[in-house]
């Protein structure tokens, strides 16, 4: 049995968008979807410690992370010691800024793409062609993640965001591309 931890997007709970259908779907690994810090106005350090507090073996964990929560967890690998995780799902993540004032502190810096690189054995993507998040161009975030974390990326032709704010309450391809990347 392995853990997967979850990291939830910016205004959004556990409770919410499709999390509770990938842990009943991975019914058989410990899934965690802890409850992010103020999550209508999120500061990065407190992400980080409430992901953190779910990892006890990173060579038999696999993270998930939802449009900031995956930016949350990129900022997680970044000073990761030790063992590799097992993998790394982003779904809707950003690879830069893409213009929330609210949320410039998470890519301050930008990103040690070969550190982060280093911290997993796995890196899967999941977008949607149609995202109106991912600015200036959803193609140009996957290519990103591809090119710096030789991640293997799903593009669907629509999803939106696969948030909350569309109701989606199941996401096969991200349970798919977890069970790509359980140890």
């Amino acid at each position: 049995m392995s853990t997967i931890v979850v990291s939830h997007e910016f205004a959004s709970s556990p409770d919410q968008a499709w999390y509770g259908h990938l842990a009943a779907a991975l019914g058989d690994h410990d899934v965690r979807v802890p409850q992010m810090p103020d999550p209508e106005a999120p500061q990065p350090e407190p992400w980080l410690r409430a992901v953190t507090a779910e990892i006890s073996d990173p060579a038999d964990t696999v993270l998930v992370g939802h449009s900031l929560g995956g930016v949350n967890l990129l900022r997680l690998l970044e000073r990761h010691e030790g063992a590799p995780f097992a993998g790394v799902v982003l779904v809707a993540s950003m690879a830069h800024e893409v213009g929330y004032d609210q949320l410039a502190g998470f890519f301050e810096g930008g990103f040690d793409w070969e550190r982060i690189r280093k911290a997993a054995e796995q890196f899967r993507v999941l977008v949607a062609i149609d995202d109106p998040v991912l600015t200036p161009d959803p193609l140009e975030h996957v290519r990103l993640f591809a090119a710096n974390l030789e991640a293997k990326a799903v593009v669907t032709p629509d999803g939106i965001h696969f948030s909350r704010l569309q109701d989606r309450r199941e996401l096969h391809e991200a349970v798919a591309l977890v069970e790509e990347v359980l140890p």
